[in-house]
């Protein structure tokens, strides 16, 4: 199963079209959404072309795709205008592995969920990485709108046994195999 995965869109318009565009070159069975997508966050800049109701209107023509974990700049007002579920994690096997989805800002590489699992992909620290750590692999796709520390605007692709982080244009930023 090809899985997009994709976080912290903090209500950029401009990114919410790149992710249609992502979508039909990648061509994943399901997309998968690590919460932040509408509020930029009191942290954070006006994201390019802020405009959260384009970025539902993108996601809600997704819909029949996505799984969606509620971030910690989501907030119930943010449902009202999304036609999926937002979720506070999701636990799923992708080719053999049990692979947990989070957005980051309570489990990370640095504090573990109690759940089995092989693979942790979260969000939320904006910063794009592949790693492994004590038998596990951790990866962040990154912030696909507002990258921090001199790392790229991306995603992840998983595919069969490989985990890709990759630029918004589709260059190869790391590629591991599991």
């Amino acid at each position: 199963m090809k899985v997009l995965v994709i976080s912290d869109i903090h209500g950029s318009g401009y990114y919410a079209e790149q992710i249609k565009e992502i979508n039909e070159r990648e061509k994943p069975e399901k997309v998968i959404l690590l919460g932040d997508l509408y509020y930029h966050g009191p942290r954070n800049d006006l994201t390019q072309e802020y405009n959260p109701m384009k970025v539902a209107e993108v996601l809600n023509s997704l819909k029949d795709k996505l799984l969606v974990v509620k971030g910690n700049c989501d907030a119930e007002v943010d449902e009202m205008i999304s036609e999926f579920e937002f979720q506070d994690h999701i636990l799923i096997n992708i080719n053999g592995k049990n692979i947990y989805f989070t957005h980051g800002h309570k489990y990370n590489i640095e504090k573990i969920p109690y759940e089995e699992f092989d693979i942790l992909i979260y969000g939320h620290i904006h910063q794009g990485f592949i790693q492994e750590k004590e038998g596990y692999i951790f990866a962040n796709p990154g912030s696909i709108s507002l990258p921090k520390c001199n790392t790229e605007h991306s995603y992840i692709i998983l595919d069969e046994n490989k985990i890709i982080l990759k630029r918004v244009n589709g260059e190869i930023l790391q590629e591991f195999s599991f």
